[in-house]
């Protein structure tokens, strides 16, 4: 592979601008339409004037009545399947009527342009409508789960999943997707943990605005781009107990300094469309939070595309006890900032009658309208409605061979190798036996994780078994059984152990094919344990008196507390939910035809009880480190070490790194100086491999507490068996702003750690000086 070496630490949380090129892999390079190799997109392009557009618009809109403008807000799934608790079947009826501007949960080149004839054959002014759809981690060709592909650190390859995805859903119809999620999540029971990139706001922020690129390209008039989403704006990662849809409590300052940057840097990067989360902040539902939807992000941020709810969620501020009935809960949110109504039918229902009676200005509405019409312009479809519904592109795009190759790597890529005791892994060459045990050994469905789109679970999936053995080595038997359920009614139960010790008694190793099931992560899947469900914990135990050396290939949407197998088996690697291609992937790095480079995008604990638990929280003022050991008025727990199992950033490799202690350029900066720091990274061991290289900061002493450590930099090199290189990363004092005391944004004299290492956990330490 070639190296992708670059300097990522020029981000700052004010520009949230990435510094360097993207060099393309060899895999992924050839999906780049819109750029270069080695160019970036820019996906901005929509955001520039077009008087021509402003014409189109300002004319058509003169001809709309109020209803004609209100069905223009109202967007309705088709019956084509569910993503959420009630459904309005007449969705065709009310498109004919112009009732209707959008529609979701439709796809295929032929059922689109069914119903976009509906929309431009028999209304009156021919509006055509917009097809959204859930593409969050690929469309056919499925991809890992988001949070397997943030666990790459491989902005190129994020990047190119997404083109990818854009690529197939376009080709079916689609316009929009409602991706990217880009909630900081810091709590591991909540099932949508598993839909982004993590804990960390530096990571999301570059990665939210690579996935946004991947989707829209350089022009949203080519019909191989669609419209990108950044959701769930605000906090909805923050959920009190990790339950989903549940009540979020944080402070103005975690806010800005936490939850908001990601959506910053989706705004930065040209992100068309917002939606709104279903929590409220600061005691108002987001969906009518004027401070979020107005004030932030138009005024502050000065957003230009259109705002969409979530699934029903106007209609939810009634239940959330802000709105006294559906009327109101229209106004508030068309009033906060809402354009777009998803699926509640509240403004379809109300909306004119709240005009009349003066509680929403026209103005406001013309407003939503003109946002969502122009972009309908710039998509092209004004020109051409039918012009993403082609059945001839649609037959050629779809599962292409290369995408296929591309998932694979991009699934490779995102796994993460925990343990790997005494070189466990790769399989040995004098292993001629393998037993995959486990629920997830040879389970199509699960390969392809939650919010699979329009992927195929019952055929395309490569499981792990199928993966294994079509790579396994002439002579080399593979073979499987179930052996344990995964499912939670399934505790308790031995049935199939029987079988699968025996497998194991004559087998070389065994590979455990455990985690949770694909429904178990992702929306409304919210866990009070992390541990494996089932009977799978119990099985495990039992395979490890057989005595054979244990892999456990771990695959889920969230950390889970496998305290027990870090202790007890051989090897663990954790390989997300991985795709189409993810038995192949999964093969590729057992054997050893790949090096796994994938680092933790997300804390794991220990178990439950350390949650909320995340690399860059802050100290208290009785930190354990003050205390002797076992001291007991400092701040840690009776029966568990305050580390965790696997810090943010973690990850071993076939090979091993080490690193040089690091140097400054100077000892000290003022504003606007830059810092450079440089370290020496040899690769020690006897594999090529890939190695993420991680800066981190600590600002000692602020005008309000600040974390132990945050991560403001970071380099994916390879690096040959023997090669030396010296990286150099760029701070200067943008990069050290956060909301300081007065609530103002910026950096402030004193002293600062840094580190330069392999994980959170790790690295070379020394410090520098910011003046006045």
């Amino acid at each position: 592979m070639s190296p992708i070496s670059r300097n990522l630490t020029r981000l700052t949380l004010v520009s949230l601008l990435v510094a360097a090129p993207l060099v393309p892999t060899p895999a992924l390079a050839k999906f780049a339409p819109n750029a270069t190799a080695g160019e970036l997109v820019d996906s901005t392009a929509w955001t520039r004037a077009d008087p021509k557009m402003d014409r189109f618009v300002a004319n058509l809109m003169a001809k709309m009545t109020l209803d004609e403008k209100i069905g223009q807000l109202t967007l309705l799934t088709s019956n084509w399947e569910s993503t959420g608790p009630t459904m309005r079947d007449s969705y065709k009826e009310d498109i004919r009527k112009g009732r209707v501007g959008a529609i979701f949960n439709a796809y295929t080149a032929k059922y689109t342009t069914e119903l976009q004839r509906l929309a431009v054959e028999e209304t009156r002014l021919k509006i055509p409508l917009l097809f959204g759809y859930d593409v969050i981690h690929g469309h056919r060709t499925i991809f890992p789960i988001s949070l397997g592909e943030a666990a790459s650190w491989d902005l190129q390859a994020i990047e190119k999943a997404a083109r990818i995805s854009a690529l197939e859903a376009s080709a079916e119809g689609i316009h929009w997707t409602f991706a990217p999620m880009v909630d900081i999540a810091r709590d591991p029971r909540w099932g949508r943990i598993s839909e982004g990139s993590g804990e960390d706001v530096y990571l999301g922020s570059l990665i939210a605005k690579a996935r946004v690129r991947g989707y829209q390209g350089s022009d949203l008039s080519r019909p191989d781009t669609i419209l990108a989403t950044a959701k769930h704006f605000a906090a909805y990662g923050a959920a009190q107990a990790g339950r989903d849809y549940h009540t979020v409590d944080i402070s103005e300052r975690t806010l800005r300094d936490v939850y908001l940057p990601p959506f910053k840097a989706a705004v930065d990067a040209g992100a068309a469309t917002f939606m709104t989360s279903f929590n409220e902040v600061d005691g108002v539902p987001a969906s009518g939070s004027r401070y979020l939807l107005t004030d932030v992000l138009r005024h502050k941020w000065g957003f230009k595309g259109f705002v969409v709810t979530d699934y029903t969620s106007i209609n939810e501020m009634v239940p959330h006890g802000y709105s006294a009935d559906l009327k109101q809960a229209g106004e508030q949110a068309i009033n906060a900032g809402v354009d777009m109504d998803m699926q509640g039918a509240v403004y379809m229902e109300n909306l004119a009658k709240s005009v009349a009676d003066g509680k929403v200005d026209v103005a406001r509405i013309d407003a939503a309208v003109k946002a969502i019409l122009e972009m309908k312009y710039r998509l092209g479809l004004f020109d051409d409605p039918y012009r993403y519904a082609d059945e001839a592109r649609e037959k050629a795009t779809l599962y292409k061979p290369e995408f296929l190759e591309a998932a694979r790597d991009v699934a490779r890529r995102s796994m993460v190798l925990l343990k790997n005791k005494d070189n466990t892994l790769p399989l040995a060459a004098s292993a001629k036996s393998i037993a995959v045990i486990g629920p997830l050994g040879n389970s199509k469905e699960d390969m392809i994780g939650s919010w699979a789109a329009g992927g195929d679970r019952r055929t395309r999936p490569v499981t792990v078994l199928e993966g294994l053995q079509a790579r396994a080595p002439k002579g080399v038997s593979v073979a499987y059984t179930k052996g344990a359920g995964y499912n939670f009614d399934d505790a308790g139960k031995a049935e199939g152990f029987a079988e699968a010790l025996a497998l194991a008694e004559k087998s070389d190793v065994i590979i455990a094919a455990m985690g949770e099931h694909w429904n178990m992560t992702g929306e409304a899947a919210s866990r009070t344990s992390l541990d494996l469900p089932g009977n799978q914990q119990a099985l495990l135990e039992e395979l490890k008196k057989v005595g054979k050396p244990i892999v456990l290939v771990l695959m889920s949407g969230r950390p889970n507390s496998i305290g027990w197998a870090e202790e007890n088996v051989d090897a663990i690697l954790h390989a997300w939910y991985p795709g189409t291609q993810g038995g192949h992937a999964i093969a590729d790095v057992l054997f050893g035809d790949y090096n796994p480079s994938g680092k933790l995008p997300v804390t794991f604990p220990r178990n439950v009880g350390q949650v909320p638990i995340h690399y860059d929280m802050k100290n208290t003022g009785r930190p354990i480190e003050l205390g002797a050991p076992g001291a007991k008025y400092v701040s840690r727990y009776l029966n568990t070490p305050n580390s965790p199992l696997y810090p943010f950033g973690y990850g071993l490799s076939y090979t091993s790194f080490t690193y040089s202690p690091v140097t400054l350029s100077k000892a000290s900066i003022r504003p606007g100086e830059p810092l450079t720091a440089t370290v020496t990274v040899t690769n020690s061991g006897k594999r090529d491999g890939e190695e993420v290289v991680q800066l981190y900061v600590r600002d000692l002493v602020g005008s309000v507490t600040r974390p132990v450590k945050e991560l403001k930099g970071f380099q994916k090199v390879m690096l040959r068996k023997g090669e030396k290189r010296t990286l150099r990363f760029t701070l200067t004092d943008a990069d050290l702003a956060f909301t300081r005391q007065d609530m103002s944004w910026g950096s402030e004299p004193g002293k600062y750690k840094l580190w330069i290492g392999p994980s959170s956990a790790e690295g070379s330490e020394t410090e520098f000086e910011l003046t006045q």
